[in-house]
């Protein structure tokens, strides 16, 4: 099935009459492109779909500085071999739902009649994008605060480069107002074996790539006036670009490839309509759900590096 053929379904499983739907693989794949590729970090990331809730990720190492020399004859084979390194990330999927209802009345009294249902999936599945980034760079299990009952489904990829990362101690360094030193300790604290790949990004909120430029753009230098004018080197310390991750907190930066994040999904995709039935006809209503599991994981921790207690 072609992605065309795969939305053209998806849309009619969700506005037909039925009341289940277990989505196919090929609609489970396009219903997961449809949401990443809508926010812009989401589209970077690694995807892994699993048929298990719970299980490991391979992940292989083959070292550094492994070249020797050549020598004829026949002693030219010494033994020397190459053994790469095989391990594994435990992953465990959270089963989690995005259910809405909707009266009916709303679909007789807009101009737009039942045309209004493709608009409200269209953007249920915008929110389920944005809350689904939310929750792989936010989920906190300990969390106790507002939104706890969001925040505790997982646990997300701040929480685990707190723990596992290699830190620089942003308040340590001018105070912690933003400056240029914290990209340079954060940058020399990622391994030289990372930063040779060429595949890191800076990640921060909109907020925080504002301060940087400003500060960069308050010196009296060549610098200055380049960020004042928007030039992209300003948006990319040591060559390196910077995302936008909004829903990183302010003062969150991340050094890392976007490529060791991943989001662990399954293809048990549901989405379920009922516009019939006692409860429908009492409520005069319409009641949606999209079911699905998720677990966002690193793959390998010391090629990340976050800097901590930076204000702006």
């Amino acid at each position: 099935m072609d992605p065309v053929q795969a939305v053209q379904s998806i849309q009619k499983l969700i506005n037909s009459e039925v009341t289940y739907g277990l989505l196919s693989p090929e609609q489970v794949q396009q219903f997961y492109v449809q949401i990443y590729e809508q926010i812009p970090f989401s589209a970077m990331h690694r995807k892994e779909k699993r048929s298990a809730k719970t299980g490991e990720l391979d992940k292989i190492a083959v070292g550094s500085r492994l070249l020797r020399a050549k020598t004829e004859g026949p002693t030219g084979d010494d033994g020397y071999r190459v053994t790469p390194t095989f391990a594994r990330v435990p992953y465990t999927c959270v089963r989690i739902k995005l259910p809405w209802e909707v009266s009916e009345d709303v679909f007789h009294d807009n101009i737009e009649g039942e045309n209004l249902e493709d608009k409200l999936m269209g953007m249920l599945t915008t929110q389920l994008a944005i809350d689904l980034e939310d929750l792989h760079w936010n989920a906190d299990s300990a969390d106790a605060g507002a939104d706890a009952a969001f925040l505790t489904l997982n646990e997300g990829w701040w929480k685990q480069l707190v723990a596992g990362a290699n830190v620089v101690a942003g308040a340590a360094i001018n105070g912690g107002a933003i400056e240029k030193g914290h990209f340079f300790a954060a940058y020399k604290a990622m391994p030289d074996k990372y930063v040779a790949r060429g595949t890191l990004k800076w990640c921060m909120n909109a907020a925080t790539q504002i301060a940087w430029i400003e500060a960069v753009s308050n010196r009296a230098t060549g610098a200055g006036d380049m960020a004042l004018l928007g030039v992209d080197a300003v948006n990319s310390p040591f060559g390196i670009p910077v995302v936008k991750v909004p829903s990183l907190a302010d003062g969150k930066i991340a050094l890392l490839d976007p490529m060791n994040l991943a989001a662990v999904n399954t293809w048990d995709v549901r989405i379920r309509k009922a516009a019939e039935g006692k409860s429908s006809v009492m409520n005069d209503m319409r009641y949606y759900s999209v079911f699905l599991d998720d677990d966002p994981v690193i793959e390998e921790l010391d090629a990340t590096v976050i800097v901590t207690g930076v204000t702006i």
